[in-house]
C-alpha cells in the first residue's frame, strides 16, 4: 500500500501514513493533499488550502517584483578644463543619480594633446569620486577608453532602500504639516475681559463701582 511523509497544516510532522489515510484526513480537515517533495522516500505531501497558497505565492512574486534593484547606468561627462560652476552641476547631477539608486559612468573626453596628460585625468576622477563619496562608491578605477577614460561610481542604497527611504522622508514633512500645537492654553468663547485682569486692577473697579452707588 503506497504509503506517503504526511506534514499537518501547521507544518507539524503528522508522520508515515497511507496514502488512503492521507485523503481521509484532507477530507475531515476541509484541506488540499498537496504533494511537496516527490522525489522524497517516502513522498512528502502536506495539508493545505491550495487555494490560499497559491495567492499568497502570487502576492509575495509581486511583491519581490517591485523591490528588486533594476539600477540604470548614468552618464556625466568632463572636460579636462571644467570650469568649476559646470563641474558642481555635474557632481550635483551625480549626486541625486546615486541618491536615487542609480550607478554613475564618469566620462572624461580629452582633446588634442590632452591625451598625453592622462595623470590630470585621473585627479579629477579622484576629486568626482570624493565628493560623492557620501552616496557613493567607485566600482572601477579610472581607465582609458579611446580618446576618452571613464569610471563608474555605484550607489551605496539600492533602488528599493532609497524609494523607502525618500517615502520615509515624505511621510515625516507631512506629519510635521499636521503637526498641531497643544501646549497653548485653550480661549474660551465668550471670555471677559475680568478674566484677563490682575487683582490690583479688579479691587480699583470694584472701588469705582462702590462710590458709584455710593453718590447714587
Amino acid at each position: 500500500m503506497p504509503e506517503v511523509r504526511l506534514v499537518g497544516p501547521n507544518g507539524e510532522q503528522v508522520g508515515i501514513v497511507r496514502i488512503e489515510d492521507a485523503l481521509r484526513l484532507a477530507v475531515e480537515s476541509d484541506l488540499d493533499l498537496v504533494e511537496v517533495a516527490p522525489t522524497a522516500k517516502p513522498p512528502v505531501c502536506k495539508l493545505m488550502d491550495f487555494g490560499k497558497f497559491k495567492y499568497e505565492a502570487a502576492v509575495k512574486a509581486r511583491e519581490a517584483r517591485k523591490n528588486q534593484t533594476n539600477t540604470i547606468l548614468k552618464e556625466v561627462r568632463f572636460r579636462l578644463k571644467i570650469d568649476t560652476h559646470d563641474y558642481e552641476t555635474k557632481v550635483g547631477h551625480a549626486l541625486r543619480f546615486l541618491g536615487a539608486g542609480d550607478k554613475v559612468k564618469a566620462m572624461i573626453q580629452f582633446r588634442g594633446r590632452e591625451q598625453q596628460r592622462p595623470e590630470m585625468g585621473i585627479r579629477l576622477l579622484e576629486k568626482f569620486a570624493a565628493d560623492v563619496a557620501e552616496v557613493g562608491l567607485v566600482e572601477s578605477t579610472p581607465r582609458i577608453d579611446g580618446r576618452n577614460m571613464v569610471m563608474v561610481v555605484g550607489p551605496l542604497k539600492n533602488k528599493a532602500e532609497a524609494r523607502r527611504e525618500q517615502q520615509q522622508k515624505s511621510g515625516g514633512r507631512e506629519s510635521a504639516k499636521r503637526k498641531i500645537r497643544t501646549d497653548a492654553p485653550e480661549e474660551t468663547e465668550g471670555q471677559n475681559v475680568a478674566s484677563a485682569m490682575d487683582d490690583e486692577a479688579l479691587a480699583k473697579l470694584e472701588q469705582a463701582r462702590n462710590a458709584a452707588e455710593g453718590e447714587a
